[in-house]
């Protein structure tokens, strides 16, 4: 009967750290949910003023493409460039804020791997892009007809789309040293390619050597294989957008991967 009975057993994490994995995805969704009006509302009304803004200006001009209404066509790209958007916000806001208030600490000190940071930060963004997607899918059916045309590639690209710009957002927030910095990929890099993507057109219509270079985009395999999943039409080949696109997301979650062992800019 001696003091080692009065000792607890040392706390086994094992080979993965489930409570801080889901503390730090929880935390990410959170940060979202709690500002709903701003995350989930707002890029919902801007994709709908969109929508309306087109149709009353080149909407009867254009009355089909690819087989159907110009504004069946315009939808899913507006529901994909949501997603894309508010994704990459997700992730590099909440590391930028941390890193610039300088409690970034509190998410280093925990036992959590390299993957599991990268998977809690990750799919909080995927989170985030899926349920503005979704509430804005709801919003468009009573102005547009939407169906499923083929469900595998719309959640293939649904959550591709969501994942690689989660990463896209993580590396920015990493290199990043400023807001000023982050705007700039914002402005300059991410919506930039958003619009040359085939958001609101089919790049079939563009001359060389613009159609060209528009294949050279990874955003446009994004928003091609999301409309074929919803509406049937697609502008290039399948395989080959799936192959960009899932390339894409692997090259990127081994950068961010790579990165958030090594600690750039985070432990210095």
């Amino acid at each position: 009967m001696g003091k080692d009975q009065h000792i607890s057993p040392e706390r086994q994490i094992g080979v993965v750290n489930w409570i801080g994995l889901r503390t730090l995805y929880g935390k990410e969704c959170h940060r979202f949910f709690k500002v709903w009006l701003q995350t989930i509302v707002a890029p919902t009304v801007t994709s709908l003023l969109f929508l309306a803004v087109f149709a009353l200006a080149i909407g009867r001009s254009v009355p089909e493409i690819g087989g159907v209404s110009f504004l069946q066509f315009m939808a899913p790209g507006l529901i994909v460039m949501a997603m894309m958007q508010n994704s990459f916000a997700n992730t590099s806001s909440s590391l930028m804020i941390s890193k610039v208030q300088g409690n970034v600490v509190d998410v280093l000190m925990p036992p959590l791997s390299p993957v599991e940071l990268l998977i809690g930060f990750a799919f909080g963004g995927v989170s985030r892009g899926l349920v503005v997607a979704l509430v804005l899918s709801l919003v468009m059916l009573p102005f547009v007809h939407l169906a499923v045309h083929d469900l595998g590639f719309l959640l293939l690209h649904a959550t591709a789309a969501s994942l690689m710009l989660s990463l896209l957002g993580l590396l920015t927030a990493i290199w990043a040293e400023k807001f000023d910095q982050l705007a700039a990929v914002t402005n300059f890099v991410v919506t930039p390619l958003a619009f040359l993507s085939g958001t609101f057109y089919s790049i079939e219509r563009l001359p060389e050597p613009l159609l060209t270079a528009s294949k050279f985009n990874p955003l446009f395999y994004l928003i091609d294989g999301f409309r074929y999943g919803m509406i049937g039409h697609a502008d290039g080949s399948l395989i080959v957008g799936a192959a960009v696109v899932l390339g894409c997301v692997a090259v990127m979650w081994l950068i961010c991967l790579k990165i958030l062992a090594k600690g750039y800019r985070l432990k210095s």
